[in-house]
């Protein structure tokens, strides 16, 4: 890999977290779709993989918050995705990159504040005591038999 490739080089996810490019996992493969005489030969399909839990520089609460959240996409600790969008290999590195970097960012992002419970108004249950009589009607008039 050259170094002047955009593919290449540490992952920047958050402006605290930066994924050393020696933790990046990088698998080619052939993809399926488009491609003309060049699909069977080129191995444009691209797995990139990393072990988030292990990354330098994260706080025992991202931590745990990486493991929660990242549960279901984890497969023996490794997290990874997949590129195969475009014809060309550079191109689907630069999309796994910004894939990963997106799912390592909603990961870490704080949980919304809770929701402020309020009671209904008043006018929004009129409406909607008049939304269900109106219904009842509609279905009383269908069972008439005038």
């Amino acid at each position: 890999m050259p170094a002047s490739d955009d593919a290449a080089g540490d992952l920047a996810v958050t402006g605290s977290l930066v994924v050393p490019a020696g933790d990046l996992r990088w698998r080619f493969s052939r993809s399926s779709g488009p491609g003309g005489q060049g699909v069977n030969t080129a191995d444009s399909r691209v797995e990139l993989s990393v072990v988030p839990l292990e990354l330098p520089g994260l706080t025992d609460p991202q931590r745990a918050r990486l493991a929660e959240r990242l549960a279901p996409r984890l497969v023996d600790g490794v997290l990874t995705v997949v590129a195969s969008e475009h014809r060309q290999q550079l191109r689907n590195r630069q999309a796994a990159r910004e894939l990963m970097a997106a799912v390592l960012r909603a990961a870490l992002a704080p949980p919304p504040p809770a929701r402020r419970r309020t009671k209904p108004t008043r006018g929004s249950q009129e409406r909607r005591i008049a939304a269900k009589k109106q219904r009842g009607e509609l279905k009383r008039r269908r069972n008439t038999w005038d």
